[in-house]
């Protein structure tokens, strides 16, 4: 918001910047993440498939709650959105990392490389619908695969299939875009934020926060519970979901010409507020003995 009011950081290049990482950092970055995934060992994660279940259902509540509060087409999508996508690659694998050690880091490769992808398509799908010019199936279907997150999904799903090597220096390279482009997202962000709507923040912002970090992970407890989901699983699974807004979809907002004032102040109020909301969440899960072994 400095940047922005000493003019470093005007409308014009804030929007470059979110499409430069749109289009060429976020992509790489992914492609390199879905690369190292094995597919093989989807089948036996059910923690896995409750968040999966859990994003769906997330997903369909929210849509139906926010027809019902009649909120208009364009605010429809950066809702609907919030309401699903937490920042797994970031704030959500640092979590599990601290609570768990490396134990937790591997537990949560396979549904943050997943959910990653499911988050994306999702997205493209939310958002083409209620902000996009088509919304026919054919023209649906052809932004999915104009998309470039989900092109670098695709591309990174292909070399795991396979069973092709990425050179040794393609971790390195992703450290390298990590460095690069998250920082620059995050700036974006600040820049786009608005304090004085964010101190009265409307209605929307509120209820689409009080989905991301109470609805959403409160969901994906009672999936998970459900399909016998516990211990260590579904300690690292809680993390994972109960994140705030990821950065991504102020950037796919703003891709497709949406509200990013919105859109950013939701990621913003959600980042603040998750640090009681997770705290909270995951001290019951310890205290009912339902967390397994912390670090």
């Amino acid at each position: 918001m400095l940047l922005r009011r000493i003019g470093l950081l005007p409308p014009a290049l804030v929007e470059f910047i979110s499409r430069l990482a749109f289009n060429v950092g976020l992509p790489l970055l992914l492609c390199i993440s879905a690369a190292g995934l094995d597919f093989a060992t989807i089948g036996s994660a059910t923690y896995l498939l409750a968040g999966v279940v859990a994003t769906l259902l997330t997903l369909v509540l929210g849509w139906i709650y926010a027809r019902w509060r009649g909120f208009p087409q364009p605010v429809l999508g950066v809702f609907v959105q919030a309401t699903f996508r937490s920042n797994l690659a970031i704030i959500g694998i640092s979590l599990c990392h601290a609570a768990y050690g490396e134990r937790g880091l591997a537990l949560a490769v396979l549904p943050v490389a997943v959910l990653t992808t499911l988050y994306n398509v999702l997205a493209v799908w939310v958002l083409q619908t209620t902000l996009g010019s088509s919304r026919s199936f054919s023209g649906l279907l052809l932004a999915l695969i104009r998309n470039p997150l989900l092109l670098g999904i695709g591309a990174g799903a292909c070399v795991s299939l396979l069973d092709w090597s990425l050179p040794s220096w393609t971790a390195t390279a992703a450290t390298g875009l990590s460095v690069f482009f998250l920082p620059l997202i995050l700036v974006s962000i600040g820049a786009a934020m608005r304090l004085r709507s964010l101190m009265r923040a409307s209605t929307v912002t509120w209820e689409a926060t009080a989905w991301r970090l109470c609805v959403g992970p409160l969901l994906t407890l009672l999936v998970a519970l459900a399909m016998g989901v516990n211990g260590e699983p579904l300690g690292v699974l809680f993390l994972l979901i109960s994140a705030p807004v990821a950065a991504a979809s102020y950037v796919m907002v703003v891709a497709l010409r949406g509200d990013g004032v919105l859109a950013a102040n939701i990621i913003v109020l959600t980042t603040l507020l998750s640090v009681l909301s997770v705290a909270l969440g995951f001290a019951v899960l310890v205290t009912l003995g339902m967390a397994g072994e912390l670090a």
